[in-house]
């Protein structure tokens, strides 16, 4: 077991890794709370694989499941008023817990219904894919998504706990194991050039499951979030929002997809980060070579490193910069773009003018990739 705390002073919570978390979650939740029944928000897929372990767990707790449909259409205004419903149906206390069993979608929805309801009860996150448990069930981002962009509606609301059972991810699919790898690698490339190179020698073996690769990889990523986190929780500085390294290109790759199974979120965020990478290099604010790493790794892993591969058209560049016009961290002095000077030195950029964002991504979409023209 590795325990590692977020720091937030009365809101201060430990993220537990490790195996058969799920199997001794009733031991582990009857030192946080005193109420017997126990809402689990988990969707279809998840629930077919994970709950019943869960419940089981939760021996002497009355569980109750809450099944929403997969996927990021999920993080709606219907589902979140179904939920919520759910909730008040059940008389839920504010002191009273629910549980989030699944992925990032599953943490955000419920998360967000939990900030809300009785304006604000107490949720655990039980990340069950390697992305939420990397990345979304840590640091209290909550929300879903509207037609006009992804995470436009939402709160800061953090868990009462995060237990991240490595075993849950043995039977994740291949595809969702590298869309989570993708939040993996960031931190590397955002400030620890140590841990991406480990994860340029060890990928391969995390992707296989190996569980020392994967634990590693999941406390490594989590220790760097909570400091991140502590540090800038509200995301009010430059600190927090090095976390954003490739999601301004991949959330608008997500809109112009229709936040559809076509393109999964670690999916876009792994082309945005790689996007950014070549941004940077054509603005001269890094070596070509450092873009060109990233790219060969993430081809070395199967994963995908440009827009194309997802079926992005090449005159896209235009709607895709309108989609980043939806950004909730536009500010008066336009949208700031996480760039890099190298790998494991990411910066904030609040200068970065538009039409070279529009120039960059039209001829991106037009280059070649693979020895092959991509434009057509």
């Amino acid at each position: 077991m590795i325990d590692v705390p977020v720091a937030l002073n009365d809101r201060s919570y430990r993220i537990s890794i490790g195996s058969g978390l799920l199997a001794t979650a009733g031991e582990r939740l009857a030192e946080l709370t005193r109420a017997k029944r126990i809402p689990v928000v988990t969707d279809a897929h998840v629930a077919d694989r994970l709950l019943p372990k869960l419940t089981a767990g939760l021996d002497g707790f009355e569980v109750v499941p809450i099944v929403v449909a997969p996927g990021e259409p999920s993080k709606s205004f219907g589902e979140l008023e179904r939920l919520v419903d759910a909730l008040l149906g059940l008389e839920v206390k504010r002191s009273d817990v629910v549980l989030a069993l699944g992925g990032g979608v599953i943490g955000d929805l419920t998360g967000f219904a939990a900030s809300i309801v009785k304006r604000g009860m107490n949720f655990i996150q039980v990340p069950t894919s390697l992305l939420a448990m990397v990345d979304s069930s840590v640091g209290g981002k909550t929300g879903i998504n509207t037609p006009r962009g992804k995470n436009l509606v939402g709160a800061f609301h953090q868990p009462l706990a995060v237990w991240a059972d490595l075993d849950c991810l043995a039977t994740l699919p291949e595809r969702e194991m590298r869309a989570g790898y993708a939040e993996v690698v960031k931190y590397g490339l955002i400030g620890d050039p140590a841990f991406y190179i480990w994860c340029e020698a060890n990928a391969a073996r995390l992707l296989a499951g190996d569980r020392e690769a994967l634990a590693h990889a999941v406390a490594q990523s989590c220790r760097a979030k909570a400091a991140i986190v502590a540090a800038d929780e509200r995301e009010t500085g430059d600190i927090r929002a090095l976390l954003n390294l490739g999601h301004t290109f991949g959330h608008a790759l997500e809109a112009e997809t229709g936040f559809s199974s076509r393109l999964l979120h670690g999916e876009a965020v792994a082309i945005g980060m790689a996007q950014a990478l070549r941004f940077s290099a054509a603005r001269g604010l890094c070596a070509g070579v450092e873009a060109e790493r990233l790219t060969a790794h993430l081809a070395s892993i199967g994963m995908m490193a440009w827009a194309q591969q997802a079926g992005i058209a090449a005159d896209a560049a235009p709607r895709l910069v309108a989609h980043m016009l939806q950004d909730k961290k536009m500010t008066d002095a336009g949208l700031p773009f996480i760039l890099a000077r190298s790998i494991g030195d990411a910066f904030v950029a609040k200068d970065v003018p538009l039409e070279a964002v529009t120039t960059f991504l039209d001829a991106d979409l037009k280059a070649e990739y693979g020895g092959r023209s991509v434009a057509a």
